[in-house]
């Protein structure tokens, strides 16, 4: 194997475990905070919301800091930072004895996590210009994987060991992917150079940044992607039961309801980067895009289960091209020395899509039906694919962009 294939095989276990571990505790959280004293099920609830929250809250504010120190100091070392800091706030959650305690551990997680926009800057920059959609894919196909199989292997240990050894596995597993990631990954930076650059603060950046129009318009696609899938989670599991009735094997329904879009979109990601390898990152976003925005109008129109499980699947493949192309895209229009921190106000995207959407379609249950929401999401998407295409398609420039910022 050659270099740029062992980071990846490195950083994609990175980020299963990564991922993995900060959505395994979904199944038994609010169990968890029973055995913590709470008793109260409104109060459970509300602790095992805002718990779940915190750690995207503080990785939206903190993302775009690290990606500085990144460009800065190199990406292997945030991943490093990233990876063994992880690890040691995972173990702790599980001596955790009250519900404060495991707030402020999820936030402090959430602070100095990182892995994932540290890998993409890093696979980048060192992966040859015409494999880099495959690598892109294949990197999403990992966190994908992480996410899907993280509530499910949680739930599994969480009967067989118990809670707290939970949290001490995943710590263990973190610890030894980032020691991986030490021996195995190498990196092309010159520190010296990167040293040589003045400094530039996270808002100067953000304001350079949001000169190359085509930067905030895929920052906009990785929000409302992540926005548009979660709005409707809050209400699936009701959906799953008005369609299949509330008879036995409900729960294994809404389950495999929820996790199907994820497994087409894990399959998917490789396939559509390589392709886009062939055809043009460019081209697979616009199909993406619309494919994704018709897939969730016959979400509303189903009558069984078995029909919104093949809407799902199909929408997932369609998912699967979108964030592996916005961070090919990225690469291409980011002003050079910025990757990092490019990279970075992407993640900071989409952890407010991942906080924003389950709030805002909860609160939007009153008002509107699952099925009302899911013909919402499919407009949300036609319009920023035209966004997209005004700004991205339309309005860029024909000289290269890193050239333009040059100049």
């Amino acid at each position: 194997m050659v270099r740029w294939q062992i980071n990846l095989v490195v950083l994609w276990l990175g980020q299963f475990l990564v991922m993995g571990g900060m959505t395994m505790i979904v199944p038994f959280l609010p169990l968890y905070l029973q055995d913590l004293g709470l008793t109260d099920s409104h109060e459970i609830a509300t602790w095992a919301g805002i718990i779940f929250a915190g750690n995207f809250v503080t990785s939206f504010l903190f993302q775009p800091f690290w990606g500085s120190l990144a460009d800065r100091y190199g990406r292997k070392v945030m991943l490093l930072r990233s990876g063994f800091g992880m690890a040691i706030v995972m173990t702790l959650m599980g001596f955790a004895t009250n519900a404060w305690q495991l707030l402020i551990l999820r936030m402090l997680n959430g602070t100095i996590s990182g892995f994932a926009p540290a890998a993409v800057a890093l696979m980048s920059t060192n992966t040859p210009k015409e494999r880099i959609g495959f690598a892109m894919g294949t990197l999403q196909s990992g966190a994908v994987a992480g996410t899907i199989l993280g509530p499910f292997i949680g739930g599994l240990l969480a009967e067989w060991i118990g809670f707290r050894y939970i949290f001490y596995i995943t710590g263990t597993l973190l610890f030894i992917a980032s020691l991986l990631t030490w021996w195995l990954v190498k990196e092309k930076f010159n520190a010296r150079e990167a040293a040589a650059k003045p400094k530039v603060s996270i808002a100067q950046s953000f304001e350079l940044i949001r000169h190359v129009k085509q930067l905030p318009s895929l920052y906009a696609v990785t929000f409302i992607i992540q926005f548009a899938m979660l709005s409707t989670m809050p209400l699936m599991p009701l959906f799953v039961g008005e369609l299949h009735g509330q008879s036995e094997g409900l729960a294994f329904f809404a389950g495999l309801v929820s996790s199907i879009t994820g497994f087409s979109n894990m399959v998917a990601s490789p396939l559509l980067g390589r392709l886009s390898d062939r055809i043009g990152p460019e081209r697979i976003l616009a199909i993406c895009l619309i494919g994704a925005a018709v897939l969730f109008v016959p979400q509303a129109l189903v009558h069984n289960v078995w029909q919104l499980f093949a809407a799902r699947f199909g929408l997932g493949i369609f998912m699967g091209g979108l964030l592996p192309t916005v961070n090919a895209l990225i690469r291409k229009y980011t002003p050079e020395g910025m990757e990092s921190r490019s990279y970075s106000f992407n993640t900071s995207a989409l952890s407010l899509g991942n906080m924003s959407g389950p709030v805002i379609g909860g609160a939007l249950s009153g008002l509107l039906t699952i099925r009302e929401l899911f013909i919402a999401s499919a407009v949300v998407l036609l319009l920023n694919s035209y966004w997209v295409y005004k700004t991205l398609y339309r309005n860029h420039s024909r000289l290269n962009p890193r050239a333009q910022q040059t100049s």
